[in-house]
């Protein structure tokens, strides 16, 4: 299994963001949008940044209110990882334990196509147990 298949089940459709944008405004876009994450976008590059529920609480936690009136970019994550549509779910999985972060933008020749949450990852990687655990009841049943 890789990104581009769960991609074609839970669709491609990303929320983003404009980097100038206010803290506060991105803060209302999650919540409107039941989402953990929201890419950053410039002119510039497909993914400029970043930024998480977590970013925005240790943004909150050592600003104040008054950051919730401060740009996007200054709180986002500008150095993102991100994979392909080819990159394997095993690969994302290491990826996301190792860096500790919980969403993947996908890049293919430089278009941001997708984005992966590890509940993506983790809700594929139940259903391919739970396949191969049935296979394995229908097996023994007819052994």
């Amino acid at each position: 299994m890789n990104v581009d298949q769960i991609l074609s089940l839970k669709g491609r459709n990303v929320v983003s963001i404009e980097a100038g944008s206010s803290l506060g405004d991105a803060a209302r876009l999650l919540s409107e949008r039941r989402i953990g994450a929201v890419v950053v976008v410039d002119d510039r590059q497909p993914v400029a940044g970043i930024l998480s529920e977590r970013d925005i609480v240790k943004a909150v936690a050592a600003h104040g209110a008054q950051a919730l009136d401060q740009p996007v970019s200054r709180f986002m994550t500008g150095q993102v990882v991100t994979c392909t549509g080819h990159s394997s779910i095993n690969e994302l999985m290491e990826l996301m334990t190792q860096q500790k972060f919980r969403h993947v933008p996908v890049i293919e020749g430089a278009q941001l196509v997708g984005i992966i949450s590890i509940g993506d990852v983790v809700k594929q990687r139940v259903e391919e147990i739970e396949a191969e655990s049935q296979a394995i009841k229908e097996y023994i049943a007819t052994a």
